[in-house]
């Protein structure tokens, strides 16, 4: 069994905790099995060995690292799993929103003795800048906002740290991301920590992960699938970004159009229960902050929806909000966990 196949069955097991501002992290913040984005060249993964400094580009800014990192946080569960899956657990000095979601069972005695900084929102300037990290990963450019009182970018470059955001999280990015972009974020990462071999096969190991969708699903009819998020009564659509490309990776036909105006400029937007019921879905996938969002947004869509086909046949798909993240291993979770529902016959 791979590294991932074992990842996956643990974050089955390991399900989402609670989240106050989850949703609004996440608003913040044909299948190619490549990675996009600018990344490391050829040149420079191949240097990592001999020590050389290593370059890569990040949401337009150049990151230079002459030597690997010694002091790395982890600004989300998500991008903690990743540093301690590339083996750089001796290096971190922090992990940042642990209870937005429990890390997966088989990695989650690493995350042991790790100072934690903040639970459930980005760490405090101060908080941040007092571990002198020289390395900060983040899902989003969120996690740098000085106005909501974190360490900007800026800041941290101030006090020798640079800081890493998931390629689909970057401002220019978050509408266009892809499942994919995560193999970026691996590959750069492992380049700038100067672990390429860790890096290199959690890379093969995401890719087999999802060649194997994509062969299990080939050739069959695809559903219409809406993607939403429930809060109370308030209802969005998911009609672009990481999001999406989740539900087109797993073989889901989105009702909702990603070039529509309502998403030229968000991935997603508010909408009336009468949009869904126009539409008509098969399938309706949403995101969840716990076991009791979970049933709260299932009693809602029953309520709401009762004749829309996805209620009628009970076809609704619960996913936890930090595997929608971008950046996130968990991105895969998401479309083997969708396609296993969309098509129960092909796996």
């Amino acid at each position: 069994m791979t590294r991932n196949t074992t990842r996956a069955a643990s974050r089955r097991r390991s399900r989402t905790r609670g989240l106050s501002t989850g949703w609004a992290a996440l608003l913040a913040a044909p299948l190619v099995l490549t990675a996009c984005g600018t990344g490391v060249t050829s040149d420079q993964a191949a240097s990592d060995a001999s020590g050389d400094t290593v370059t890569v580009t990040n949401c337009g800014r150049e990151l230079s690292f002459d030597t690997a990192p010694g002091s790395v946080v982890g600004l989300m569960p998500s991008q903690t799993e990743l540093l301690l899956r590339l083996g750089v657990r001796d290096s971190m000095v922090g992990q940042a929103q642990t209870e937005v979601s429990a890390l997966p069972e088989d990695v989650a005695e690493q995350a042991d003795g790790i100072p934690v900084l903040s639970t459930d929102a980005p760490p405090a300037r101060e908080d941040l800048l007092a571990v002198a990290p020289d390395l900060v990963a983040a899902p989003t450019e969120y996690e740098f906002t000085a106005e909501q009182g974190f360490a900007s970018i800026e800041q941290l470059d101030e006090n020798g740290a640079q800081a890493y955001v998931a390629t689909g999280g970057c401002a220019d990015r978050r509408n266009t991301a892809q499942v994919t972009d995560v193999l970026t974020d691996v590959t750069d990462l492992g380049a700038i920590l100067r672990v390429p071999e860790e890096a290199e096969r959690l890379v093969q190991d995401t890719e087999e992960r999802l060649a194997a969708v994509e062969e299990a699903i080939s050739g069959s009819e695809q559903p219409s699938v809406a993607q939403v998020y429930v809060e109370g009564n308030s209802l969005s659509a998911i009609g672009a970004g990481i999001e999406a490309d989740i539900i087109r990776t797993a073989g889901g036909a989105n009702v909702f159009d990603p070039d529509s105006p309502e998403f030229a400029d968000f991935f997603a937007a508010q909408i009336n229960p009468e949009e869904i019921v126009g539409r008509s879905p098969e399938a309706i996938v949403f995101g969840v902050s716990g076991p009791e969002h979970e049933e709260q947004t299932r009693e809602y869509l029953r309520d709401t929806f009762p004749e829309v086909p996805a209620v009628e046949n009970d076809l609704l798909v619960a996913i936890p909000a930090s595997d929608l993240y971008p950046g996130a291993l968990g991105n895969v979770d998401a479309v083997e966990t969708i396609a296993q529902e969309l098509y129960p016959d092909a796996f």
